[in-house]
């Protein structure tokens, strides 16, 4: 298994470099973030003739577009019954004639242009090894039928190995996503779109004019009639809460090529651990990515056994002859289900948000674009409240917003109470743990040339205490999912400042035996004072700043 996780996408795709913003400029569309939903509003609104510029803060396509298993279909899991059963009819069949129209956009754009992007129709199933799933199975055939879906449950697949049944969806797709986008990249430079990486968005003053703070060095402003924020998790969470009303989860990719040929489709179980299945071509040979086991980000504290899980599963369904490739992704939920695409919050009517696609994000991402740019235009979308983040579903937000939060408190607290069992001598060659140095928590990693990393492991968006991602080599925080380098650079928000550097004195991290429980004591009744005001600052949140009120 390859040491280092990296994508077949971005190591098979030739994408273009750009500089960083140095100067103050003007635009009429300011879009922040180079993923699928910002180059795809990118190009939307340069062929309606507005002026855009794009930054990304690291490079483009480098996030979570960059790490999908890119199918393209509005198959969900098992989510039609689901919305059915929370939102109703319309809005489910609304959710899904907005998913089918971005799987057909992309089909449209690749079959006109000729984009030569691997795209393939595939069927793609929901299946299940275990009885005691076939009930969820025939409920979502039956959501199907009322939503006039163009699917079925069957009892077999094509799968090498037996299922108890499955739900099929048919005329789905596949691609190269960054093949893609790389086309689309490339027409937004022909039509004077300007592009800016390593350009990170700072602040949003609403104006008029709206203006973008830049965080480089210079601290230039981006002034703008319109702001797409599509960054993922939101860089602008002074409004709207959305720190409380989102979470991030991370999942697992191998590329194998196999023993045995492997059918086409695309698949995933309804059973937990999840269980995905596509295939690519690598070298001119069938490479089938096996994907699966989400978990909330920050909180395992061995990732890289979720990569050594998913092989005894390709070894025993496909055989294995070599796994060239690995990588993660990080994903974000909404509370209810349904990403928040739209204005950001009715004082800021001219902002608007994409997030929470939920591991859905080529088709999610495309509809956030296309109606973005209706938005921005001022054209009528059927979907802009079903998407709106300004909506409010008693059922299932209320309980989740209690559940996630209620998780963010725990993690706050035992991170503030948890002591490190490692010294800055014990950790080897590209090995990460936890360390106290100069008596407090810090982060060690030690590079293959062996060089010693040091950081502050307290996150700078609300003070929760990181951990080690063993897997992809960064600190994660168990809180919010914010990810650093181990250098301390911000990787994935809400984090939007980087960890503090820790200087090391050799002699000062010899720690004096009679002096830890004493020591051990005050950290211990100074972590629940800081945890206190901590989360007075979180959850005692004012009626008018409510994210849960209507």
């Amino acid at each position: 298994m390859p040491q280092v996780p990296e994508p077949y996408w971005r190591d098979s795709a030739e994408l273009k470099k750009f500089s960083a913003l140095n100067e103050d400029i003007e635009t009429d569309i300011a879009i922040v973030g180079g993923g699928i939903t910002g180059i795809t509003a990118a190009y939307l609104l340069l062929k309606e003739g507005r002026k855009v510029t794009l930054i990304e803060a690291d490079s483009i396509l480098n996030g979570t577009t960059g790490h999908t298993t890119a199918k393209i279909s509005a198959q969900h899991g098992l989510i039609y019954s689901k919305l059915i059963e929370q939102h109703g009819e319309q809005n489910a069949k609304l959710y899904y004639e907005a998913n089918h129209n971005a799987l057909q956009f992309i089909r449209n754009l690749v079959n006109e242009h000729q984009v030569d992007c691997d795209f393939s129709t595939q069927d793609a199933y929901v299946f299940t090894e275990t009885s005691e799933y076939l009930p969820k199975l025939h409920d979502e055939t039956r959501a199907y039928e009322r939503l006039g879906i163009d699917g079925t449950f069957v009892e077999t697949t094509p799968l090498s190995f037996p299922v108890k049944g499955a739900v099929l969806m048919r005329d789905q797709a596949q691609f190269h996503p960054l093949k893609y986008l790389s086309f689309l990249v490339d027409r937004i430079v022909e039509m004077g779109g300007t592009i800016y990486e390593n350009t990170v968005a700072g602040d949003v003053k609403k104006g008029p004019p709206t203006k973008i703070t830049i965080k480089n060095n210079n601290k230039n402003e981006i002034t703008c009639n319109q702001v797409l924020i599509c960054s993922h998790y939101p860089f602008y969470n002074k409004e709207g809460k959305y720190f409380a009303r989102l979470h991030q989860s991370r999942s697992y990719v191998l590329a194998v090529k196999t023993e045995k040929e492997f059918p086409g489709g695309m698949y995933i179980n309804a059973e937990k651990p999840t269980r995905s299945l596509r295939y690519t071509m690598i070298d001119g040979e069938k490479a089938v990515l096996f994907g699966g086991d989400s978990h909330k980000t920050g909180q395992d504290l061995d990732t890289k056994d979720y990569y050594e899980e998913l092989v005894p599963f390709a070894e025993k369904t496909y055989g294995v002859k070599e796994i060239p490739y690995r990588w993660s992704a990080q994903d974000i939920h909404t509370l209810d289900s349904i990403p928040y695409i739209g204005r950001l919050t009715d004082d800021y009517e001219n902002v608007y948000v994409a997030t929470g696609y939920a591991k859905w994000g080529m088709t999610n991402g495309t509809n956030a674009a296309l109606l973005m740019r209706d938005l921005v235009i001022g054209a009528d979308n059927p979907y802009e409240e079903v998407f709106t983040p300004r909506r409010f579903n008693p059922n299932p937000s209320i309980m989740n917003f209690i559940k996630d939060n209620a998780n963010v408190a725990k993690h706050l607290v035992e991170g503030k109470l948890d002591k490190p069992n490692h010294t800055i001598e014990e950790v080897g060659i590209d090995e990460g743990h936890v360390v106290t140095v100069n008596g407090k928590r810090a982060g060690a990693y030690r590079d293959k040339n062996g060089e010693l990393f040091l950081v502050d492991t307290t996150c700078t968006h609300m003070g929760c205490e990181l951990n080690w991602n063993r897997g992809d080599r960064t600190w994660d925080c168990p809180c919010h999912g914010s990810r650093f380098a181990v250098n301390g650079d911000v990787i994935d928000g809400p984090a939007k400042n980087p960890l503090k550097k820790v200087e090391y004195k050799q002699e000062e991290t010899q720690q004096n035996s009679s002096t830890d429980s004493t020591d051990a004591k005050r950290n211990e009744r100074n972590s629940k004072q800081d945890f206190n005001g901590d989360a007075e600052n979180q959850f005692n949140i004012s009626d008018h700043d409510n994210p849960l009120k209507p």
